[in-house]
């Protein structure tokens, strides 16, 4: 029996993300659509979910949390602050609250909650398929029954990997929770140079997409390291050989370590503004630190 059998669940604010948790529970039949409750601003968007999954719409966000068992924050980094005040007094201490609230530590939530029994989670774009892999961080006061039942929501976006250290959710973020940014343009530049052979576009697509997928479904297969993979595929003097020369000469491999390292320094620093009660700062423009 799965362990949310019974629950009620509440979204605050349903996004794109948490609409991809509703999405995944009730196609896993983890929740009754009669058991959930979201909340939006957007009456649009209200009728919207409500329309296509049955669900409890509201515009009352401490209403979503008063009713949920377990209690998803899905809202923007941005609005937070003042969504944790209206949520306070809704939140029994056995409530699990579940947050996918980029940069938001524990700590932050637990302060601006008054509320111990937290899970922050780092989900990414695939999870709206069922094919994410969602890194997530449980509080000492989260009991069994909580993991358990974060377990069976976040299964249902595709693979949970529960740490111990909340700072990997926080490196998470620069790898898999933006590591799709990555995978999509290098999808592009390659569907691009691909037309600039002379392939028409929607063939150029379908060559890049279907290689990439091999590619990977290979590396789960045999479970080889990835040079050993790189090395069966390139002979000396070969075509493979020749490109991987042009991609170390353009650094390639430090050019995605920074991207890494970049997307890790925002996390940390839109983490520090929300400690401090304070707006997420902007991008800094390109060529500045």
């Amino acid at each position: 029996m799965s362990p949310l059998r019974g629950s009620t669940l509440g979204v605050v604010g349903a996004g794109v993300m948490a609409e991809a948790i509703i999405a995944g529970v009730l196609e896993r039949h983890l929740v009754s659509a009669g058991n959930i409750v979201a909340s939006h601003p957007r009456a649009d968007r209200r009728h919207a979910l409500g329309e296509k999954y049955g669900i409890h719409v509201t515009a009352d966000n401490s209403e979503a949390a008063r009713r949920g068992d377990v209690v998803v924050l899905g809202i923007k980094p941005q609005v937070m602050p003042g969504v944790l005040k209206e949520l306070r007094s809704s939140l029994a201490p056995d409530k699990l609250v579940i947050s996918i609230i980029a940069g938001a530590t524990t700590a932050t939530l637990r302060n601006g909650l008054d509320h111990g029994a937290l899970v922050r989670v780092m989900p990414n774009t695939p999870a709206q398929i069922g094919e994410g892999v969602n890194i997530w961080y449980a509080t000492p006061e989260a009991t069994e029954a909580h993991r358990e039942q974060a377990r069976a929501l976040l299964g249902a976006l595709g693979h949970e990997l529960q740490v111990a250290d909340e700072r990997f959710v926080a490196m998470a973020t620069a790898v898999s929770g933006t590591g799709p940014t990555y995978v999509f343009l290098v999808m592009e530049a390659l569907i691009d140079s691909a037309v600039h052979l002379g392939f028409p576009r929607h063939l150029a697509h379908d060559l890049v997409l279907e290689t990439l997928k091999g590619s990977v479904a290979f590396a789960e297969r045999t479970q080889k390291h990835p040079a050993q993979l790189r090395d069966m595929v390139t002979s000396p003097g070969g075509t493979s050989a020749a490109a991987l020369h042009e991609l170390e000469r353009g650094r390639l491999r430090t050019v995605l370590a920074d991207a890494v390292w970049a997307a890790y320094r925002r996390t940390m620093s839109l983490s520090e503004s929300l400690s401090a009660g304070k707006d997420p700062e902007p991008m800094p423009p390109r060529g500045e630190a």
